[in-house]
């Protein structure tokens, strides 16, 4: 099995790269001329995808193929202030740059959207606020130029009770996206509420590949150890392909899981600094004879310095085959 390591959003190497510099919206009205101070948000904006730009160029120089984008691109996008304020298609040559250098280097991008955004609320607002969240984030992803590989990544949600009806009213309501947006959709399995065998029980039901957060698996347990859950999750991924580039059919999309490891005994459910190699590579093993490739999307709060230094522990582990600086084969 060849596995891909990848990280979210933030880098503590490369320094003065933010990728969500932002402004509130005090500040905003402050400005007085709102036509100058939308033009100040969008330069924040146009800063912060040119740094995440940046980003890719440095995970490239350590072979990281593998990076999640932040939701905060576009500071005070969604605001209700700014309803009418669409600045997606003046970012556009940004967001194509961004695109092709991705797309150029085989690299693999995704974005987690936030907590808000829920689709088992029986709240008429939330699933209005929470549908065009996910068209704003799929719409970048359009400007970016790339294809339905480039995915938006979700929980199931609350269970606001019980957990049937929320269930049932995840489906509906998930189930009325328009195809455009649902074909880039994985949902993952929650450290609270809805864990790995429900998830891969919703996600059989709604056509959508699944996440797997060993994680939340371990604090959130169901009844099925993940490891024997996997063939099911490996076939939630079946017909996903890697991003066109022309030169032939595409590979295979490798199925994806997210790895962190607990803040400390007290508080179990946060991230800590970096990755314990063990229960990582416990799990990795186990699936190893079934999954020709993985990836790995690292949710340490040490970002890309956390897997760098995982990628120094591994070379220490046994029959490990280092491939990259980021990538190793077992």
């Amino acid at each position: 099995m060849i596995v891909r390591l990848g990280y979210v959003a933030m880098s503590v190497m490369v320094k003065n790269a933010s990728p969500s510099k932002t402004m509130t919206y005090t500040h905003f009205e402050k400005l007085g001329d709102r036509e100058a101070a939308i033009r100040k948000l969008e330069r924040i904006a146009s800063e912060n995808i040119r740094n995440t730009l940046r980003l890719l160029k440095h995970n490239r120089a350590y072979d990281i193929e593998m990076y999640r984008i932040s939701s905060k691109l576009i500071p005070l996008l969604g605001h209700e202030g700014l309803g009418d304020w669409d600045p997606i298609e003046r970012l556009s040559g940004d967001f194509a740059e961004l695109g092709q250098y991705a797309k150029d280097n085989r690299m693999r991008l995704s974005f987690h959207p936030d907590h808000f955004t829920v689709f088992s609320t029986p709240r008429e607002d939330v699933l209005r606020s929470s549908r065009t969240d996910l068209d704003r984030h799929v719409r970048m992803l359009e400007a970016m130029g790339l294809d339905a590989s480039a995915k938006c990544n979700i929980h199931v949600g609350g269970t606001y009770g019980n957990k049937d009806s929320a269930r049932a009213r995840f489906l509906e309501q998930f189930g009325a996206l328009p195809e455009r947006i649902r074909e880039r959709m994985t949902l993952e399995n929650d450290d609270k509420t809805f864990n790995a065998l429900e998830t891969l029980e919703i996600c059989e039901e709604a056509g959508v590949p699944m996440v797997l957060d060993i994680h939340h698996d371990a604090v959130n347990p169901g009844e099925v150890p993940a490891a024997e859950l996997w063939p099911r999750i490996l076939q939630t991924w079946k017909g996903q392909k890697e991003q066109e580039d022309g030169s032939g059919s595409p590979r295979d999309l490798p199925p994806k899981i997210h790895v962190s490891s607990p803040k400390s005994e007290s508080d179990p459910r946060g991230h800590a600094d970096y990755i314990e190699t063990g229960v990582f590579m416990d799990f990795v093993r186990a699936v190893a004879p079934l999954t020709p490739r993985l990836d790995v999307m690292l949710e340490a709060k040490m970002k890309d310095g956390s897997l760098i230094q995982l990628a120094e522990d591994l070379k220490k582990e046994p029959n490990i085959t280092m491939l990259s600086q980021a990538s190793f084969e077992i």
